[in-house]
């Protein structure tokens, strides 16, 4: 059987994760109406990290796998995705699936800024406009001034920011760090963090609330009735897998690469929308969502296209 090159591990890697995502994302909407985030999120963790110690890490290589001397770069990366994903979740809570996975996926235009103002990058006319043209695409979903804006669609704005953020600190500890550290610690913070939470919301005193996310975000806890510990299991499963496999990805293959796959989640959540919520989104939603996708695949595409031209005679994937 002939060995997969770097690039095609990226890209399968990619897949994988985002798959998983798409279904972690699917789940937890599905949950948020009778649990409380915080212990969505802690259940969530410990599924994903019994998988994380009973399969995962004997393949990475054991404990020595988790060894490192970046701590607080771990601690900070993890802060991100706990932001992102909280955010993420509670926007998920009150709007349609794939409009809030649309709108979070202003990310990668956000990287781009990010890249400009932290990293001294350059950015060309052509990029600025697919950026214009992706927060153009955001405003439609948004619709902001009409009856159909919803509050909850600013949070994945605020995930995005946190996944930006994300990327930044991955770009900075990617090389000298394992898949299987970046994933465990990513997931010992969720369960720090949401350990603080259930002490200070689980009890239900701040519950009262008639919005959707803040429902979820104050719910007291309620120990889950048997019939849904699979979905709980399921979550916690695709949460480790993605988290795992989307590290990988980066780690093994250019971002050039990986990023396009990343834009599968949109037609998986259209798709989960449908199926599990008989959710449709309308012409208008279509329309913004079709944008910002337009917008991250021509920035990504403009990207490579910018690094084969600085260094022409290097293979594209060669590590």
């Amino acid at each position: 059987m002939p060995q997969l090159s770097p690039a095609a591990i990226g890209a399968l890697s990619a897949v994988i994760a985002v798959t998983a995502f798409s279904v972690n994302d699917m789940a937890i909407k599905f949950l948020s109406g009778g649990y409380a985030l915080h212990q969505v999120v802690l259940i969530r963790t410990l599924f994903g990290l019994t998988l994380f110690f009973a399969v995962i890490l004997p393949l990475s290589g054991g404990l020595s796998a988790l060894r490192t001397r970046r701590p607080v770069m771990h601690a900070l990366r993890g802060c991100c995705v706990v932001f992102a994903n909280m955010t993420f979740f509670l926007g998920l809570a009150a709007l349609p699936l794939a409009e809030g996975v649309a709108i979070f996926f202003v990310s990668p235009l956000i990287i781009t800024v990010f890249s400009v103002i932290f990293l001294g990058e350059t950015v060309g006319p052509r990029r600025w406009t697919a950026i214009a043209l992706g927060l153009v695409g955001v405003v439609i979903v948004l619709r902001p001034g009409t009856e159909a804006f919803r509050p909850a669609a600013l949070l994945p704005i605020l995930a995005a920011f946190g996944y930006a953020s994300l990327h930044m600190l991955t770009r900075a500890i990617g090389r000298t760090e394992t898949t299987a550290a970046m994933s465990f610690y990513i997931q010992a913070t969720f369960v720090v963090v949401s350990l603080v939470m259930g002490a200070i919301l689980g009890t239900g005193r701040f519950a009262g609330s008639e919005d959707a996310s803040l429902v979820f975000l104050t719910r007291a806890w309620d120990w889950p009735v048997l019939a849904d510990l699979p979905v709980f299991a399921v979550v916690g499963a695709a949460s480790a897998i993605g988290g795992f496999f989307i590290s990988h990805a980066y780690r093994t293959s250019e971002a050039a690469l990986v990023a396009p796959f990343e834009y599968l989640a949109l037609p998986l959540s259209v798709i989960w929308g449908f199926a599990v919520f008989d959710e449709r989104p309308d012409a208008v939603a279509l329309m913004g969502i079709a944008l910002i996708l337009g917008s991250g695949l021509a920035m990504i595409w403009l990207e490579a296209r910018s690094r084969r031209a600085e260094v022409p005679a290097t293979p594209r994937y060669r590590r």
